[in-house]
């Protein structure tokens, strides 16, 4: 995992729109993906699939001392900033963090919205993989399938797992649950 200072440089125009997507007043869920801004305000169905996968692995988060949020990854050298739905981090990366890269993640989860499904299951799927994010769960409520990618490198994920909705899907270490979809 890479421990990378993301500050704000004047003179880099990459970290300028970095600092400033992060102050846009009033959103908390603005990201830049491949150049572009986007702000989305999730609808309850989303927050619900993204909810139970959290409870679904709390007690994994905490056997292996880690933290789940929404908080900001950026990808260094690229034109994007993401807001995950979740991502599973060690503690000691959360407290007091600021952003972090998905190579210090455990888990990266993504949950479709009609407006920008597309982005997540190419762009941002191509992008987690190529920044090293072990593990990046797919939920679909448009197909209303769970994809689970692994083993991350430079051209994508080279292994995945899915499931319809309604059917477990397998979280491997270092979590080795079932995750239950049938609520999803």
């Amino acid at each position: 995992m890479s421990a990378q200072s993301h500050s704000y440089a004047a003179d880099d125009p990459e970290s300028a729109l970095k600092y400033a997507i992060q102050h846009i007043r009033g959103d908390d869920r603005a990201q830049i993906v491949e150049g572009v801004i986007e702000q989305s305000v999730p609808v309850w169905d989303h927050e619900n699939v993204a909810d139970l996968i959290r409870e679904q692995i709390g007690p994994a988060l905490r056997r292996l001392g880690c933290r789940a949020g929404a908080g900001n990854l950026d990808l260094p050298g690229s034109p994007n900033w993401y807001v995950p739905d979740l991502a599973v981090v060690p503690r000691e990366l959360a407290k007091g963090g600021d952003a972090l890269v998905p190579d210090q993640t455990l888990l990266v989860v993504e949950v479709t919205s009609e407006s920008n499904g597309d982005t997540d299951r190419i762009t941002k799927r191509r992008r987690y993989a190529e920044y090293g994010a072990p593990l990046y769960l797919l939920a679909d409520r448009q197909e209303r399938t769970c994809t689970l990618f692994s083993k991350p490198g430079e051209l994508g994920y080279m292994k995945s797992d899915s499931c319809r909705f309604g059917e477990p899907l397998h979280l491997p270490e270092p979590f080795d649950l079932e995750l239950d979809t049938s609520e999803f």
